[in-house]
């Protein structure tokens, strides 16, 4: 069947929100302002409001001289919020169950997977026309329902979610997440069936989204903005994983390589008859994916020892194998400031690659050295880079760590109360 294309606003209940203690560890509001650094078919409730200005900021929030990065941990049984220049924690906030986290995409809001939907959570930093604002963290009220939540991704001026217990995809304008009280506007389609899936809609509306069952997933098609399908491919079994590099090609990950879609669908197999990319990580400013790669179906646990390099320009997918003893998970790869690949290996170091020829530029020790998780859902290190700070959490220690790539200096370590799984960096 045809996807349809709903377009709704959201319903007219008002949302309330919850507020949550500013700080744990003696960190309060006054010490906080002083930290500064550079830089069912219903899908939501909520309603949407005016823009806020700098003179209706909240009592709770100041404004700063700059914006003031944060960082969102899950941990069993709540989420940390640390600032990102001291990683000192400015909010525990409680919440039940296994969670995951996502950052919304417009520098103040994450997006925690729960039983409900993506429920959105107030990192408390903001700039809104040039001026920067601090204040507590909250977990809201506020939730985008779905069933079985599952990928968040972000692109262009749009943040796409996809619901896997139902196929449902929901879109809604970044920025207007910051604007609103509430919940924004919405764009909604319905997949054919139900399935772990992922979408991408592209700046001028063309939805891409997977093909799937419950039983397995088979590919990509192609919805132009009136929701009407105008191609898909369906070589790509296992589809998994996604990103769109410099002029917005957008790349997905197959159990034999990897499919890319620049206006017309081009497989580029893997050399190994399995050869699963799963992950895809990309930025905007060069036409090379970096992708995680596992190439025996049979092998146990979730650690793997080698990339990717998917250059779209060329057509060429390259597997670089790992130096001997590092290996990574899914959770462990990132992009730098310079476009590098970045990887936290099971060595505990930070190693940066060339991503077009896979050399080995430097390796930063950060952590101890790990094994890999019994289940993903099990703590285990992760990373994530921003503004060339690598931020590197340490579950084995309870611990998180900053690291400057340029200098390769830890920067910053902190020990914290609970054990950190998933991460969230949020620009401020």
């Amino acid at each position: 069947m045809n996807m349809t294309i709903v377009l709704d606003k959201v319903s007219g209940m008002t949302s309330s929100r919850t507020s949550f203690p500013v700080g744990v560890a003696g960190v309060g509001v006054a010490a906080l302002l002083l930290t500064g650094c550079s830089s069912d078919s219903s899908a939501a409730a909520g309603t949407p409001s005016a823009a806020p200005s700098a003179a209706a900021v909240s009592e709770a929030a100041a404004e700063v001289p700059a914006a003031q990065p944060r960082l969102t941990l899950t941990y069993d049984g709540g989420l940390l919020v640390l600032d990102a220049a001291t990683l000192e924690v400015v909010g525990d906030l409680p919440i039940e169950g296994f969670t995951r986290v996502n950052a919304a995409g417009d520098g103040r809001h994450a997006l925690v997977t729960t039983e409900q939907g993506f429920q959105v959570l107030d990192a408390g930093v903001w700039t809104d026309g040039g001026t920067s604002y601090a204040g507590g963290p909250e977990l809201t009220d506020d939730v985008f329902t779905a069933a079985k939540a599952g990928h968040v991704v972000v692109h262009g001026d749009r943040t796409i979610l996809f619901a896997d217990g139902t196929g449902d995809i929901t879109s809604f304008e970044t920025a207007a997440l910051l604007d609103s009280e509430g919940l924004p506007e919405t764009r909604s389609w319905e997949s054919e069936a139900a399935h772990h899936g992922v979408a991408i809609e592209l700046e001028d509306g063309t939805l891409l989204t997977t093909l799937g069952t419950e039983d397995g997933r088979t590919g990509v098609r192609v919805l132009d903005p009136a929701g009407q399908e105008t191609a898909r491919a369906e070589n790509c079994p296992g589809v998994h994983g996604e990103g769109t590099v410099a002029g917005e090609v957008a790349v997905f990950g197959c159990e034999d390589g990897v499919l890319v879609y620049d206006g017309e669908f081009t497989k580029l197999d893997a050399p190994d008859e399995f050869g699963r990319t799963g992950n895809v990580f990309t930025t905007e400013t060069s036409p090379v994916a970096l992708g995680d790669y596992r190439s025996d179906p049979d092998a146990e646990g979730s650690l793997l020892s080698a990339v990717t390099l998917i250059d779209t320009a060329a057509d060429r997918l390259q597997v670089v194998p790992l130096p001997e003893g590092v290996q990574y998970t899914f959770r462990d790869l990132a992009r730098g400031p310079q476009d590098d690949a970045v990887l936290l290996g099971t060595d505990g170091a930070v190693h940066v690659m060339d991503e077009t020829s896979g050399a080995l530029l430097a390796s930063h020790p950060v952590i101890d050295p790990w094994e890999g998780p019994a289940e993903w859902q099990d703590p285990h290190p992760a990373i994530k880079v921003h503004d060339g700070m690598a931020y590197v959490t340490e579950p084995a220690a309870d611990a998180v760590h900053a690291l400057d790539l340029a200098t390769g200096e830890v920067v910053a370590s902190v020990e914290l109360d609970a054990t950190p799984n998933e991460l969230a960096v949020v620009a401020g």
